[in-house]
This record gives C-alpha cells, sequence and structure tokens, in this order.
C-alpha cells in the first residue's frame, strides 16, 4: 500500500536528534515503506521564511520523492505571498506552512486572519501548527475564506478534543495527528465526534520524531483496510492533486 507523509521536516533543528540531510529523510522513508513526504525546511520555520524555502527548493530538485510546503510568515504577509507565488510556479510546491509559535502569530490574532485571506486567494492547502484550545477558532475563520483547506498539525496538541469538535463542524478541516506523546483515543474521539475517515491524514513529523511513532497510531486506530488505505494515502492524493500512487 502506498503511503504519502503529509508533516515532514528537511534541515538541521534546534533540538538533540539528528535531523539535518535529506539523506536522513530517504532513509527513513524507505525503512517504513513511506513513498512520499512533504516537507518545509526548519530554516524557514525558526529563522528566515524566504531564505529557508530557497533553500528548499534546491533540495526538492534533486529529490523527487520529496515535495514542500513554503512557509509563511504571518508577520511579512505581502513578501510572504510573492514568495508563496514563486515556490509554486517550481510545480515542486504542494502548499504552505504556518507555525504559530515561532514567528508569534496565534490563530486568533488579525496578522493570522490577513494570512488566511492570501492563502485562500492562493487556493492551495495549508499545513498549520496547532496547540492548545484556540484550534475551536479555525471554523470560524474558514466561514468566509471557501477557497482555503487547512491540515490541523498535531491535531490541536494537547487541545485533541478541540480540534476533533472543529474538524467535525468544518469540512475543510483534516486531522494530522503526529505527536510526541501519542495519547490513547484520540481517533477514536475524532470519529466518534463526527470526522469523516475522508479527512484523516498521515504525518509523522519526521525527521524530528522516528515515522513508526505515527504508523502505530494509524495501526491502532482501528479503520478497516479500505479506511487504512485512505488515511495513509489516498486523502493526501486527492487533497495535493498526486493522482493514483503505486507502491515503492
Amino acid at each position: 500500500m502506498p503511503i504519502i507523509d503529509v508533516h515532514g521536516h528537511l534541515g538541521p533543528w534546534p533540538f538533540h536528534m539528528d535531523t539535518g540531510r535529506a539523506a536522513l529523510n530517504l532513509e527513513l522513508m524507505d525503512r517504513y515503506g513511506i513513498d512520499l513526504q512533504i516537507v518545509s525546511a526548519s530554516e524557514a520555520v525558526v529563522y528566515d521564511a524566504v531564505a529557508g524555502n530557497a533553500a528548499l527548493a534546491g533540495v526538492l530538485a534533486e529529490c523527487p520523492r520529496l515535495y514542500g510546503y513554503a512557509v509563511v510568515n504571518p508577520n511579512r504577509p505581502e513578501r510572504s505571498a510573492q514568495d508563496l507565488r514563486d515556490c509554486l510556479a517550481t510545480g515542486r510546491f504542494l502548499g504552505a506552512k504556518i507555525h504559530t509559535t515561532y514567528p508569534g502569530v496565534p490563530i486568533g490574532s488579525p496578522r493570522m486572519a490577513e494570512a488566511f485571506d492570501m492563502l485562500d486567494e492562493a487556493g492551495v492547502p495549508l499545513l498549520l501548527h496547532t496547540w492548545g484550545p484556540d484550534v475551536a477558532l479555525l471554523p470560524g475563520l474558514l466561514a468566509d475564506r471557501p477557497r482555503l483547506r487547512v491540515i490541523v498539525g498535531h491535531a490541536g496538541g494537547d487541545a485533541w478534543r478541540e480540534a476533533a469538535h472543529a474538524a467535525a463542524s468544518c469540512d475543510r478541516l483534516y486531522l494530522e495527528h503526529c505527536r510526541t506523546v501519542p495519547d490513547a483515543g484520540r481517533v477514536a474521539y475524532a470519529r466518534a465526534a463526527g470526522v469523516p475517515v475522508e479527512r484523516f491524514l498521515f504525518g509523522t513529523d519526521s525527521t524530528l520524531i522516528d515515522p513508526c511513532v505515527a504508523l502505530g497510531v494509524v495501526r491502532d486506530a482501528g479503520f478497516t483496510e479500505d479506511e487504512r488505505e485512505r488515511v495513509l494515502w489516498h486523502n493526501a492524493a486527492d487533497l495535493f492533486g498526486l493522482g493514483p500512487l503505486q507502491a515503492s
């Protein structure tokens, strides 16, 4: 069965693990049978979005199994809008990424609303780092932005219950459950809240977290074989327009 990982990282990170090399991404993908991975540049997330996105573009040109998210800095909306257009023009970027912590822009802030306006116009999926109860604000933010589809990165983190109810109330929110603490029952809770299987995506947070953690979450979630196929690749292929895949 093919696997698409919608939440990867590339480049050194200010943590203690080995995270710097694209070769490591590919090594872990091979180990766990992951065919494609969509990554953001750690430089773009924690330091300079434009420079990090440019460096990632160079790596993506040499690694056909990796695709990119262009990191958007909500503090610089006009520059980020042009940078996003430039990244998408390469054909190697499939969407945008916003991390709420490093730029200091929470979900409910006016700057995030401006960034969402820009992304709604662009019409590409957004991977949004979420952690905390403000994830409940997302349905309201998407109400007047009909083209924007948001992957709820980490499914709210410690606020996974709030994230489940948010996704149940908005058909353009997708849950992606990678997290360092894999609380039992998160997927079952979201399904009971009314989130359809078509809006679960598979993400690992690799290389910050070994992909085996996220694979274990999917294995233990009680999906049928057909549902597991949707979660591991089909939903992502539909969201990003990747078409049918064959397992590597």
